[in-house]
C-alpha cells in the first residue's frame, strides 16, 4: 500500500468549495446510442443554465467539450479501474495526468470520485471491488497532491443507501459494513473532502408502497410524517439524507459534508415512473435542496440530479433508462429551471 500524504486544511475550506456551486448539476450517463454529440451535450447545459456536470468515467472528446465552459466537473473512476490505481501509485499517476492534468485549468474539475456504489454486501458485480476503493482513493489523492491540487479538487467516492443500516428514524442511520466505510470516513475528515451519495426516494417509496406514501417521496405532503427527536420530516429526501449523515457521524465524520451525487426519478418502465410523478420530483427537488435538511438546516444542499438524457442502453430495469431530463434529440421532457 502506497504511503498516503496530506495537507492539513482548515474546514472552513470545504465549506468555501461547497457553497462556490452555482445551481443545480446534473450527471451525464453516456449508455446510448442515439445521444448528441459532446459539444451539443454541452452547449445544452449552458443553454439551461445548468452549472454542474458529473461524468462516469474519462471520455477525451467530452473533456475536450468542456474546456473553457465554467462548468464544475466531477469525474468518476470507473470501478474496473480501482484495482490498478489501487495497486500501483504509478498508474494512479497516470490516471491523474491523463484525465485530468491534462486538462485543468480549462476544464472545472471539482470531486474525482473514485468507484460508484461499490457494496460489500452486493453478490453481484462489485463486491469485488471493495478492497481496492480506499488504497486508490489515497493513490489518487497523493497524484492530485503531487501537482499541488489538493485544495481545488477533492477525492471521494459515491456510495448508496444500501450501505446504511436502521435508517427509520434518521437518526437511527449507521454503516452496516464498518470495516469498510469508516476507514473512508476517516479518509475524508483527514483530507477535508465531502462524501457523494446518490439518493433516490423513488426506490425507497416503490420497494416499501406500504409504509411510505408518495407524496412523502415526492416532496408534496402537507405536513410531518416522521417524527424524529427534534427533527419532524415531510419528505424521504431528507429522511435518507439524515440517515446517511447520522451513519457518517457514527463513523467518525462529524464535519464531513454529503454532496448528492445523483437523485432522479424515472418517466417510464417502472412502477409509479410516470411524467407527471418525475416532473413532480425534479421541480420539487431543485426548490427543496437550496434550504438543506431538518440535521443540517439553512445551508443548500450540493445535488446532481440523475440524468441529462433518457440511455437506452442502460443495463438492469427497464426504469433505468427513462430518468433524463431530455430526449437524445435535446427535448426538455420538464421544463425545468436549473437556477
Amino acid at each position: 500500500m502506497a504511503a498516503f500524504h496530506f495537507t492539513t486544511q482548515k474546514p472552513l475550506l470545504l465549506a468555501a468549495l461547497l457553497l462556490n456551486v452555482q445551481g443545480i448539476g446534473v450527471c451525464n450517463g453516456q449508455l446510448g446510442n442515439d445521444l448528441p454529440s459532446d459539444a451539443e451535450v454541452v452547449a445544452l447545459y449552458k443553454a439551461n443554465g445548468i452549472r454542474g456536470m458529473r461524468m462516469y468515467g474519462p471520455n477525451p472528446s467530452a473533456l475536450d467539450a468542456l474546456r473553457g465552459s465554467d462548468i464544475d466537473f466531477v469525474l468518476d473512476v470507473p470501478n474496473q479501474d480501482l484495482p490498478a490505481l489501487a495497486s500501483n501509485p504509478n498508474e494512479a499517476a497516470q490516471w491523474i495526468q491523463n484525465n485530468v492534468r491534462n486538462y485543468f485549468p480549462d476544464v472545472k474539475f471539482r470531486y474525482i470520485s473514485v468507484g460508484n456504489e461499490v457494496n460489500p454486501n452486493d453478490e453481484g458485480e462489485t463486491a469485488q471491488y471493495v478492497q481496492f476503493v480506499l488504497p486508490a482513493m489515497r493513490n489518487v489523492y497523493n497524484a492530485i497532491a503531487a501537482a499541488g491540487l489538493q485544495d481545488q479538487i477533492k477525492v471521494s467516492t459515491a456510495t448508496f443507501m444500501a450501505l446504511v443500516s436502521n435508517s427509520s428514524p434518521p437518526s437511527n442511520g449507521v454503516f452496516g459494513n464498518a470495516a469498510f466505510m469508516n476507514p473512508i470516513i476517516n479518509f475524508l475528515v483527514t483530507t477535508n473532502a465531502p462524501l457523494l451519495a446518490n439518493i433516490y426516494p423513488y426506490f425507497g417509496y416503490i420497494d416499501n408502497k406500504s409504509n411510505i406514501g408518495r407524496e412523502y417521496a415526492l416532496f408534496t405532503s402537507p405536513r410531518v410524517v416522521v417524527q424524529d427527536g427534534e427533527f419532524g420530516y415531510q419528505n424521504l429526501f431528507d429522511a435518507m439524507l439524515d440517515a446517511m449523515y447520522s451513519a457518517v457521524e457514527k463513523a467518525g465524520g462529524n464535519a464531513v459534508e454529503i454532496v448528492v451525487s445523483e437523485t432522479g426519478w424515472p418517466s417510464d418502465g417502472g412502477d409509479e415512473a410516470t411524467t407527471d410523478n418525475a416532473a413532480t420530483y425534479y421541480r420539487n427537488a431543485i426548490n427543496h435542496v437550496k434550504g438543506g435538511t431538518p440535521k443540517r438546516p439553512g445551508k443548500a444542499i450540493e445535488t446532481y440530479l440523475f440524468a441529462m438524457f433518457d440511455e437506452n442502453e442502460k443495463r438492469g430495469k427497464q426504469s433505468e433508462r427513462h430518468f433524463g431530463l431530455f430526449t437524445p434529440n435535446q427535448q426538455s421532457k420538464y421544463q425545468l429551471s436549473f437556477n
